[in-house]
């Protein structure tokens, strides 16, 4: 029994370093994964009064309002969320403005980082040492793929696929961020002057934005979504100033946040929407003209660059090309 580890080493060809550290990792996950379900253990009389409530409120969670927008994941898969409370908010936020509603979204992206972080390197570490063992069966080209692979760049390959699983993800939803946010900056100031003019038609501010919804869900599918979600939650019995700072927070776009306080404080003041969304409309066309005046004086700072990498070396190459040639043919008679 005492010589087990080498023996087991010395059937499957591993060292009993390896052996002795993959048990080990073994054991502190089984530990984990204990510890986490102990922990995340509910109460059955605390489980029934949950589905009471929920059963009482099915009407509002089957139309879809009103619902749990993000559900956190709990147990072995919190472990993957940011540790701080800050942090994990900001990538629930982060998940709202990217456009993923699904209360299941931050269940999946979790899932996936896992499975992109942990399990694919586990994959490739496996298959890299049953690679080296002869009487392993294994199809040849996988084989002569991860046998030739060392044990040093086997870890290197390791950690860059542990490193691209765990930051890939987050990359990939910054960017769908920054593209809706993008999207909605665009088409807003285009939904606001149909807003203005169906308020001036004579439509009521939520009737006005559902009109302004159903006529954008072509053009701009995001701010239609956002303008219908919102009144679905005015419809469900919300206050209006909330459904409005709500909306502000699922974009996380300046102009929304700046919207919803115009709306909010004209109806708390009890002064005209028409006159409020005419004033904030004018101040958004001024603000397109001076976003795209600053787009357009920028222009020549960022060409000046390419045009110095570009023309200069050309331009050198011009004026000096003739000297050298001179300076060769004398130096060469």
């Amino acid at each position: 029994m005492e010589r087990f580890p080498e023996n087991l080493s010395l059937h499957f060809g591993i060292s009993v370093e390896t052996l002795l550290l993959t048990g080990l990792g073994l054991g502190v996950l089984l530990l984990f994964a204990s510890i986490s379900l102990a922990i995340t253990n509910r109460n059955p009389a605390a489980a029934r009064m949950k589905a009471l409530y929920e059963t009482r409120h099915r009407s509002h969670s089957e139309r879809g309002l009103l619902r749990e927008t993000v559900k956190t994941p709990t147990g072995v898969f919190k472990a993957a969320l940011p540790g701080k409370d800050s942090d994990r908010r900001e990538l629930e936020e982060k998940m709202l403005q990217a456009g993923l509603s699904n209360p299941n979204a931050l269940w999946i992206f979790t899932i996936v980082r896992i499975g992109l972080g942990l399990f694919v390197p586990v994959i490739v570490a496996a298959l890299i040492l049953l690679s080296k063992r002869p009487d392993f069966p294994m199809p040849g080209l996988i084989s002569q793929l991860f046998a030739s692979i060392s044990h040093q760049n086997a870890i290197q390959i390791v950690g860059v696929l542990t490193a691209i699983g765990f930051f890939l993800p987050s990359a990939w939803l910054n960017r769908r961020t920054r593209d809706r946010k993008r999207k909605i900056s665009e088409a807003f100031p285009n939904a606001l002057d149909l807003l203005q003019i169906s308020v001036e038609a004579g439509l009521g501010f939520d009737a006005a934005m559902t009109r302004v919804g159903n006529e954008l869900a072509q053009v701009s599918p995001d701010i239609a979504f956002e303008f219908l979600s919102t009144q679905h939650e005015i419809q469900a019995g919300r206050p209006r100033e909330q459904a409005l700072s709500e909306m502000a927070r699922r974009t996380g776009v300046d102009m929304i946040h700046s919207f919803a306080s115009v709306v909010q404080q004209s109806m708390r003041f009890g002064t005209s929407m028409s006159e409020a969304l005419t004033t904030y409309a004018a101040e958004m066309r001024e603000y397109r003209e001076t976003k795209a005046q600053e787009m357009a004086n920028k222009l020549p700072v960022k060409m000046s660059a390419v045009l110095a990498g570009l023309m200069l070396p050309t331009l050198m190459i011009v004026t000096a090309a003739p000297t050298l040639i001179r300076y060769f043919r004398g130096f060469g008679s």
